[in-house]
């Protein structure tokens, strides 16, 4: 599902602050794009727990929604009223395959005999892992 959200960034000292309304959370960037880069990282992982949850995604808000959103925060949060209004696309779909192909550090302990040998024999032992446990659990990731 491919959607386009909302944000404002604004410059504060040497971060570029990001406010994504239809999430009501914020990030930051060392410059706009990397602003930018943050914003959709931020919906994505947003998106994929409310996925993960059953919830539905935020429906994206329009400008005018944005601005009033923006407008009505509170007076001790950030102002972002006359930040750089821009939407930021996401592909919940795609961004929930790539995170959840992100690869895990696990700690695993075998005798040291058996890693001498595998050691030896120029085995991976990632690969042997991720092979064994894709036999046992199947491979529908």
């Amino acid at each position: 599902m491919k959607v386009a959200y909302p944000v404002f960034i604004k410059k504060d000292g040497d971060y570029d602050l990001v406010y994504i309304p239809d999430f009501d959370g914020m990030t930051e960037g060392f410059g706009f794009c990397d602003a930018i880069e943050m914003a959709r990282d931020y919906i994505g992982l947003n998106g994929t727990a409310y996925y993960d949850e059953g919830k539905d995604y935020p429906i994206p808000s329009d400008e005018a929604k944005a601005r009033a959103t923006v407008k009505n925060r509170g007076e001790d949060e950030f102002d972002f009223s006359d930040g750089t209004l821009t939407f930021v696309d996401i592909d919940f779909d795609a961004y929930r395959k790539k995170i959840r192909n992100l690869s895990v550090k696990k700690n695993c302990t075998i005798p040291q005999w058996l890693a001498e040998k595998a050691v030896a024999a120029n085995i991976n032992f990632s690969r042997v892992l991720q092979d064994a446990l894709i036999d046992i659990v199947g491979a529908d990731a």
